[in-house]
């Protein structure tokens, strides 16, 4: 994924920022970085290593259950979602995945 100039733009306008040309300079540069360390842990030979589910070890079932006040908070932050289903926010799709080609 390249980084230029319509990208930052759109993740601006994303993120609803206004932005100066040396803030745009950072961000792109920020992300290239990133990006280049995502490719670096892509190439790790990850063979025969189980996914990590939950950094602690609990029972995730046991997290399902909410409490009044988390409900309320919950509720709250949906409201004031422009997009929600009730469970999840909902966001337009900024990073497009590479497709391989064989």
């Amino acid at each position: 994924m390249k980084v230029d100039k319509v990208l930052i733009s759109k993740l601006e306008r994303l993120a609803k920022l206004s932005l100066s040309d040396d803030e745009k300079a950072k961000l792109g540069s920020d992300l290239e970085r990133i990006l280049e360390m995502v490719e670096t842990l892509g190439a790790v030979n990850t063979e025969g290593v189980e996914p990590l589910v939950h950094m602690n070890a609990f029972d995730p079932a046991l997290d399902t259950v909410a409490t009044p006040k988390q409900d309320s908070i919950r509720d709250a932050a949906f409201r004031n979602a422009p997009k929600q289903d009730g469970t999840f926010f909902k966001a337009p799709k900024v990073i497009q995945s590479k497709s391989k080609t064989n």
